[in-house]
């Protein structure tokens, strides 16, 4: 797919090829995952345990994840930007949550929404997408809901469970949402809801026979060395090759090899050679012409 990525343009892929889909938190990732080729960019509020270090997600307020959306809109991707609605940002009233909703979108820049729940959250889903906000629907393994559901443990094993999350899910794509991100629950699970449904699946622990894929972006490369999900399979140990190269970067230092000829800036010749009368006291202070703007120009062109 070329050219911005947008909402319909997601919804209308179901079926089609899969979904590409990674979060980030700031610019730079953001655009190290835009040009990888990413459909969507998730600003998930996963950013709790993937930057900032916290326990869980239910830490992270509106304005934080304004914040980073906010940062990684700043990379301009051609992928489709979500904004992660935090916990109580929505689950108050419908007032509120287009309040927040619009937040992300004004001030974050993002274009989607996504929210997790089901049928509790449907008149808050319909208040969203009448003020003309895409939404991004999220069952399963609900990462807000992790008190309620006493931990983060695979959902929709029984026969029950299951039946009502396929339920569910209907009940999200006739409500209106674009996609459906499945978390944490059985592959058959995610199999039905995904030839249900209307609207891609883009699944995370949830087998692969949905629409899409989604991983946090510092789990699939191995920048850091947290234990993971069975889910996650890491393509790279980047926190390893980080800490190799800070540590080269040591060893220059101390050894005196950091900087060298090619980080260092110096000045002219006759300039130099002056400075040095100047500060041995055998010269006077020359006129202001010394310094011309030419040389300054110079100097910021190496910058």
């Amino acid at each position: 797919m070329t050219g911005k990525i947008t909402a319909p343009a997601i919804r209308a892929r179901k079926g089609g090829d899969k979904i590409r889909m990674i979060t980030a938190y700031d610019e730079p990732t953001a655009h190290i995952a835009d040009r990888a080729g990413a459909d969507i960019i998730l600003v998930g509020d996963s950013v709790a345990n993937a930057v900032l270090g916290r326990s869980d997600t239910l830490g992270m307020t509106i304005d934080e994840m304004v914040y980073h959306t906010a940062a990684v809109a700043r990379a301009k991707p051609s992928a489709l930007l979500v904004g992660d609605m935090p916990w109580l940002s929505y689950h108050t009233t419908p007032k509120e949550a287009v309040h927040n909703a619009g937040r992300l979108i004004r001030e974050g820049r993002a274009e989607t929404v996504k929210l997790e729940g089901g049928e509790k959250r449907l008149d808050v889903i319909r208040a969203v997408l009448d003020a003309e906000i895409p939404v991004m629907g999220h069952l399963g393994l609900t990462p807000q809901s992790v008190h309620a559901m006493g931990g983060y443990r695979v959902q929709g094993k029984q026969a029950a469970a299951a039946y009502e999350l396929i339920t569910e899910a209907n009940l999200l794509a006739d409500a209106g949402v674009f996609a459906i991100v499945l978390e944490g629950v059985p592959d058959v699970v995610a199999e039905l809801v995904t030839e249900d449904v209307a609207v891609p699946t883009i699944g995370i622990g949830a087998g692969p026979a949905c629409d899409g894929q989604v991983l946090v972006f510092h789990d699939a490369l191995g920048l850091h060395d947290k234990r993971t999900a069975k889910f996650v399979r890491q393509y790279a140990q980047l926190a390893d090759i980080a800490v190799e190269a800070l540590e080269q970067f040591f060893v220059d230092v101390q050894s005196g090899a950091f900087p060298g000829e090619a980080e260092t800036y110096h000045m002219p010749q006759e300039s130099a050679q002056i400075l040095e009368e100047l500060h041995k006291g055998s010269a006077e202070l020359p006129g202001a012409g010394l310094v011309t703007d030419s040389f300054l120009a110079d100097e910021a062109m190496e910058q």
